[in-house]
């Protein structure tokens, strides 16, 4: 399978993702702004940054710096690139998040990401050749 040039090399993707606070930030912005009375919207959407786009940002954070961790490691691991990595990190990084409740929670939470990365994955590839199947040259 041919190499993703669109994302960072391994080392700097896993610091990327683990900066997901930019999202939170905006998303609570936007949140707060209109959860807010006319008169204090751009106060109202101040506190809610303050808040809550650290939960959310560190959420993010922590589940992508893991999941950017763990396809790296695989990578290097297996020495190529195909969708058994996304798989395979993903397995890691639910079992990972889910292993302070336990083992069942833990098996649970590597399974359903898993499956979670299998789906995309696989709709990925289905959709990249239905596109390509467009382009084919008629004889």
């Amino acid at each position: 399978m041919a190499m993703d040039h669109g994302r960072d090399p391994c080392p700097w993707v896993i610091l990327n993702d683990f900066g997901g606070a930019v999202g939170g930030t905006i998303w609570h912005g936007i949140k707060g702004f209109r959860n807010s009375p006319y008169g204090e919207r751009r106060i109202g959407a101040l506190t809610a940054i303050k808040m809550r786009a650290p939960v959310l940002g560190g959420n993010f954070g922590v589940w992508g710096g893991l999941f950017s961790t763990f396809d790296c490691a695989v990578k290097g691991f297996r020495q190529k690139e195909d969708p058994w990595n996304a798989i395979t990190a993903g397995f890691l990084t639910g079992g990972s998040l889910a292993m302070r409740g336990g083992f069942k929670s833990a098996r649970n939470g590597a399974i359903g990401c898993a499956v979670l990365l299998a789906v995309i994955e696989g709709v990925g590839i289905a959709f990249g050749k239905m596109m390509a199947g467009n382009t084919k040259l008629e004889v």
